[in-house]
């Protein structure tokens, strides 16, 4: 059997762990619940309980681990700085060398979505397009860029925070500070939001019908599915936030000039409604390049983006020709 690697995606709420060969062929994975609020030590140790099993599964150790963190890493040291939504923040954790010295492995880090923008790079649409723009949306939206192969961090690791740009000059507050970020008009929230108006408007009955009128369970694929049912208030709503999305898309097709753009996540998953309608938003925007050489498409990997780019960081380093970079 060739050399194993382990990949670990730390979620919020879940965290999933897997072994795969480098080629990113997974040999065995596990779900577990994250229990943040145990702190960060028994996060930690409960990984590395998983990576042993799986290793016991496998009848082989990893050679090496990558994992992705919802937040602020230290790519030399392996420090945690700064993880949002997990409790304590994890501020200077020293979550790589505790699980190197557990596993008796080298360990890397990386901010969650640059690890699935690298997994897109490794294993997805970056196998033929090594220049490429990775938008994750979800919750929020993340996002990462890659150049002739090589995945783009800056000095802290934090390049590529997309859904941060200001598409809107004043727009709702965002967490980050600013106002009119693209993350508080296109991500999932800012989505349901506008549903959840809809249905309490009586303006969309379809939608109303497939939730059963429960406010909490509208969600952009429930926006998704009454819109194609009918509910033109909902697609009207759904096109909206497309075109706050596209503003971004386009300023970095503009900027850049990327061979795709990658759209992942769970609000990806909405499918052609979205699409559709960033293509078309896009090329209407964007003057300076050919509207034929544009494409975006949808994130090859899905849901394993992150866990893949975990056992492309182990397997590979951080796809650039320094870590630094």
């Amino acid at each position: 059997m060739d050399e194993l690697y382990a990949g670990v995606d730390l979620g919020g709420t879940t965290i999933w762990c897997a072994l795969a060969d480098r080629d990113g062929n997974i040999v065995c994975d596990s779900q577990i619940d994250t229990d943040a609020h145990e702190g960060p030590k028994a996060v930690l140790d409960r990984i590395g309980d998983v990576v042993e099993a799986l290793s016991a599964k496998a009848q082989k150790r990893p050679v090496g681990l990558g994992m992705g963190v919802p937040g602020v890493v230290d790519l030399k040291t392996g420090v945690t700085k700064f993880l949002p939504n997990l409790p304590t923040l994890w501020r200077d954790i020293e979550a790589g060398k505790i699980l190197s010295e557990r596993i008796g492995c080298t360990v890397r880090l990386l901010n969650d979505v640059r690890m699935a923008t690298l997994g897109e790079l490794t294993f997805g649409w970056g196998r033929s397009a090594p220049t490429l723009v990775f938008f994750a949306l979800g919750t929020g939206i993340g996002g990462g860029i890659t150049v002739d192969g090589k995945l783009r961090l800056g000095p802290l690791g934090e390049a590529g925070e997309l859904g941060h740009q200001t598409v809107m000059t004043d727009g709702p507050l965002c967490g980050c500070g600013n106002r009119g970020c693209m993350e508080t008009l296109a991500a999932g929230p800012a989505i349901a939001a506008e549903g959840v108006r809809l249905m309490r408007t009586n303006l969309a009955p379809k939608l109303y019908d497939l939730v059963g009128g429960d406010p909490g369970k509208v969600t952009p694929k429930e926006m998704a599915d009454a819109a194609e049912a009918g509910d033109e208030a909902v697609r009207v709503g759904i096109y909206r936030a497309a075109d706050y999305l596209a503003v971004g898309v386009a300023n970095m097709v503009t900027a850049l000039h990327p061979d795709v753009v990658v759209l992942g996540g769970g609000v990806a998953e909405m499918g052609d409604i979205l699409m559709d309608r960033v293509r078309e938003s896009v090329r209407d925007r964007v003057r300076m390049i050919p509207a034929d050489q544009i494409r975006i498409e949808r994130s090859q990997l899905g849901e394993k983006a992150g866990l893949l780019g975990a056992v492309a960081l182990a397997s590979r380093g951080y796809g650039t020709e320094d870590n630094d970079q």
